[in-house]
């Protein structure tokens, strides 16, 4: 079993529990091939498909093809997104602004850091066919 999820790695002007801010334009141009883990830990679990900046934050679509995780995934048991990143920029404040961020990878998580950062969509890839 496999599902393709969409939702939000990050959302932007939004404080998570460390007291990170992620601004808008902080991951720039992505780069392709960015792993999907679980747990920010161990071997990818599905592959990233779409990664890209849009209005509200940092959109992934994806697909996880381990399959206990993909029922996880697909009856909402686990919903939380996250990311790893090296920091490139930042302001310190009340909270620290990232306004420059590569990023290294994208996970599942039980937890995300962000409560909006989540997913928000799930579809189970149709079953292959052996004709």
């Amino acid at each position: 079993m496999s599902v393709r999820f969409a939702g939000y790695a990050a959302v932007f002007d939004v404080a998570d529990r460390g007291g990170d801010v992620v601004r808008s334009g902080a991951f720039g141009a992505v780069r392709a091939g960015v792993p999907l883990l679980w747990q920010h830990r161990g071997c990818p679990v599905g592959v990233i498909e779409r990664v890209a900046e849009d209005a509200r934050g940092l959109r992934v679509i994806g697909r996880v093809e381990e399959p206990h995780l993909a029922g996880l995934v697909a009856s909402g048991a686990v919903a939380g997104l996250s990311f790893g990143y090296r920091v490139r920029a930042a302001k310190s404040g009340r909270v620290r602004e990232l306004t420059a961020l590569e990023l290294v990878e994208i996970s599942l998580v039980a937890q995300p850091m962000q409560w909006l950062a989540v997913v928000h969509a799930v579809v189970p890839d149709p079953p292959v066919s052996s004709s």
